[in-house]
């Protein structure tokens, strides 16, 4: 349904004071001594105001003036995070009227679409965080260069990251892209970027279908201990190529993912 025919938003009481002392957590995003660029950190409080404040659906959200004044930052620290959060489907904009918390969706996982991890959860209001543990330029092994259809001596740009559900590690994700079609991805900052929204925006990369393979497995001493759990816990283990739209292959990941938290859904057509 396009944004013209939902349902008229429904404004919720005054948001501000709220916004202000999530503003001044840490004195304020520009003394927190905090390394996220200060739209990320804008972003994040966002992402907790729709949380905490259990906003509903449609919900009108603070005007850009107003996150500017309670943030004091910059209208394009603030329209960038807006800009993050509409692409994760976190919110809509509308134009002259402002930003709206988006509707829920039906229930789709990850597995079953090309949205990505952090897509399909924000689409239920979660917070979702990624830490990098890695982000580099090295040489693939065999089943990368296979994967990704490489050649022997093709670099690629290898991408460590563990994604969080509010506020608690979820996914552990080791991630393989495809110089060729990204160069220069080592050097983008993707600390709390979605890395298919920087594809799209960075590289004008559309993806178009991927492959996903899911096995039981038990969480070894390094993926209990960045993702919180005992040693041997089960834990789901994936493997994936996604690909763009001349079918070349963009990505390939393995990942580890816990399943004390929630369950893996997926459609098949």
């Amino acid at each position: 349904m396009s944004q013209a025919r939902r349902r008229a938003p429904r404004t919720p009481t005054n948001l501000v004071p709220t916004l202000k002392a999530l503003a001044e957590r840490d004195n304020g995003l520009r003394d927190n001594g905090s390394s996220l660029p200060l739209w990320s950190q804008v972003k994040s409080a966002l992402l907790t105001l729709i949380v905490t404040e259990k906003l509903a659906e449609n919900a009108r959200l603070p005007s850009e003036a107003e996150l500017c004044d309670s943030f004091g930052v910059s209208r394009t620290v603030v329209r960038e995070a807006l800009t993050q959060l509409v692409s994760e489907r976190v919110i809509y904009k509308l134009q002259g009227k402002g930003a709206f918390v988006a509707p829920k969706r039906d229930d789709q996982g990850f597995l079953g679409s090309n949205i990505g991890f952090s897509g399909e959860l924000h689409l239920t209001n979660h917070s979702v965080s990624r830490a990098i543990l890695r982000q580099e330029l090295v040489a693939p092994d065999e089943r990368v260069c296979r994967m990704l259809r490489l050649g022997p001596n093709e670099p690629v740009v290898a991408l460590d990251r563990v994604l969080s559900v509010d506020g608690k590690p979820r996914i552990l994700v080791y991630t393989f892209i495809n110089l060729r079609l990204a160069p220069g991805f080592e050097q983008v900052p993707m600390h709390n970027r979605s890395l298919y929204d920087t594809l799209s925006r960075r590289y004008g990369i559309t993806l178009k279908r991927a492959e996903r393979w899911l096995e039981a497995a038990t969480a070894t001493p390094e993926q209990a201990e960045l993702l919180e759990i005992p040693v041997g816990s089960p834990v789901i283990a994936i493997e994936s190529v996604t690909y763009m739209q001349t079918d070349e292959a963009v990505e390939y990941y393995t990942a580890v993912y816990r399943t004390d938290q929630a369950r893996l859904h997926f459609i098949v057509k």
